[in-house]
């Protein structure tokens, strides 16, 4: 088990970020090595791999909070859609959306 978060600086922006226990007990059960990048570069970097297809994003407003929002699929009119902080609250517990 991993004791602690560690703060770590990013190699592209130079921005602090945590490396939380809990990620690196992922990265570790994976044979990763620490990430070089925080997250926004790290996605900033897979968006500019070549053949990576831009995202269409629909804006909706949340079902549960009423905010303004968008998601990366075409909504149905028969499901719920919820903002990130909301869906996380109605996700069930281990999911694997992220």
């Amino acid at each position: 088990m991993f004791p602690r978060d560690k703060v770590l600086t990013c190699v592209e922006c130079g921005t602090e970020f945590t490396f939380t226990s809990a990620d690196q007990e992922f990265y570790s059960s994976r044979g990763f090595q620490e990430p070089k990048r925080c997250p926004r570069c790290r996605q900033l970097r897979r968006g500019s791999r070549p053949g990576a297809a831009e995202r269409e994003m629909h804006a909706v407003v949340c079902s549960s909070c009423g905010v303004e929002t968008h998601v990366p699929f075409l909504p149905r009119q028969d499901r719920p859609v919820y903002c990130d902080a909301c869906f996380a609250k109605v996700r069930p517990q281990g999911s694997s959306f992220a």
